[in-house]
C-alpha cells in the first residue's frame, strides 16, 4: 500500500537550462529551477535582471532555449489550454480605468475560464464598489479592493503577481495580501510574487529566488534561508577583524556600528563578538545583489 503521506507530488512549474536573448544579449543565464505546489514564491530582483523575462517564459509569452513546464506542459506551445489553471495578474495601475466595475467582471469573464463574477462581487459586499462606478473615479483604497476581488475570483493553479500594489499606500498592501494568504491561499495553489517591497512580503513567502544580471543566485526555502545566514552587528572595534577572519559576504556600517552578514557560519563561531541575528529580506537582497568584489571594504 502506497504511503499517501510521502507521495511527492509533480512541480507546478520546472525549467532546465532556461536561455533568452534579445539580439545579441542574453538576459537568462540558463535557469535550472524548480517550484512545487502550495508554497507562495518570492521572485527579487533590480530592475533588467529577468525576472519579467522569466515570468514571460513561464506564462508561454516569449520562446527560450532550454525546457520550462509549467503543469506539465510547454507554455510557448499550449498556452491557450495552459491558461485555463493559469492567472496574471500586473499592478493595479494595469486595471482599464475607462471602465465601470460591472464591465470589468464582464470582461474579466470573457478572458478567463476561471474567473467568477459572482465569487468578485461576493467580496466587495459591504464595501462602497458598485457595480455602476467607474475605475477612474476609485480612491486609491477603492481600486486595491477591486483587484484583490478580481485575483481571489480567479480559481487557478498558479497565480502569478507582477508588484500587484505598485502605488498602493502602505496600508492597503498590507491589507492586500493578508486577505490573499488568509482567504486564497491553499494546499493546490501556487503563488509568485515579485515585488520591490520585499519586507512587506517577507512574512507570507515560503521560498525566495533573487535574479542578478540573468542569474539565479539563491534559491531556496525561508525555512533554509533563516539557518544558512547570519548578521552579525559589532560595536567594539577590537572585535572587527576576528569578525572579518571568519568571511562575511558583505559589511557596511550603520550609525557608527559594523554590520556584516555571513553566509553557512556556524552561529557557535560568533559568539563574543557582538549581537548576532538573521538578516531580514532586503538585507540579505542588498548583500548577495553586490557584484562579486576582491575586496570586502568596496561593499561598505
Amino acid at each position: 500500500m502506497t504511503d499517501m503521506s510521502t507521495t511527492i507530488l509533480p512541480p507546478i512549474v520546472s525549467a532546465h537550462g532556461l536561455k533568452k536573448s534579445f539580439g545579441r544579449k542574453e538576459v537568462l543565464h540558463g535557469l535550472d529551477f524548480e517550484i512545487p505546489p502550495g508554497r507562495i514564491y518570492g521572485v527579487i530582483g533590480h530592475n533588467g535582471a529577468g525576472k519579467t523575462t522569466m515570468l514571460n517564459a513561464m506564462l508561454g509569452l516569449t520562446n527560450c532555449e532550454g525546457t520550462i513546464r509549467v503543469l506539465g506542459e510547454d507554455p510557448f506551445a499550449r498556452r491557450a489550454h495552459l491558461m485555463e489553471n493559469v492567472a496574471f495578474i500586473s499592478d493595479v495601475a494595469s486595471l482599464p480605468r475607462f471602465l465601470r466595475v460591472r464591465e470589468l467582471f464582464a470582461l474579466l469573464s470573457n478572458i478567463h475560464p476561471n474567473f467568477s463574477q459572482a465569487k468578485a462581487q461576493s467580496f466587495l459586499e459591504g464595501t462602497d464598489l458598485k457595480p455602476d462606478l467607474k475605475i477612474k473615479h476609485l480612491s486609491k483604497g477603492m481600486i486595491a479592493q477591486l483587484h484583490l476581488a478580481v485575483v481571489m475570483a480567479i480559481d487557478a493553479k498558479l497565480l502569478v503577481l507582477d508588484e500587484p500594489t505598485l502605488g498602493l499606500d502602505i496600508t492597503y498592501r498590507k491589507r492586500f495580501y493578508r486577505r490573499l494568504l488568509e482567504d486564497y491561499m491553499t494546499e493546490e495553489r501556487t503563488l509568485i510574487i515579485t515585488t520591490h517591497q520585499v519586507d512587506e512580503i517577507e512574512f507570507m513567502l515560503s521560498d525566495i529566488m533573487f535574479i542578478r544580471d540573468g542569474s539565479m543566485i539563491l534559491h531556496m526555502q525561508m525555512e533554509t534561508v533563516n539557518d544558512k545566514f547570519t548578521q552579525l552587528v559589532v560595536n567594539d572595534p577590537a572585535k572587527q577583524e576576528p569578525a572579518r577572519g571568519l568571511g562575511p559576504v558583505y559589511e557596511e556600517t550603520r550609525f557608527g556600528q559594523t554590520v556584516m552578514i555571513f553566509d553557512g557560519v556556524p552561529r557557535s563561531q560568533f559568539e563574543g563578538l557582538g549581537n548576532i541575528s538573521t538578516p531580514t529580506l532586503s538585507d540579505l537582497f542588498v548583500a548577495l545583489m553586490q557584484r562579486p568584489t576582491a575586496n570586502p571594504e568596496t561593499a561598505k
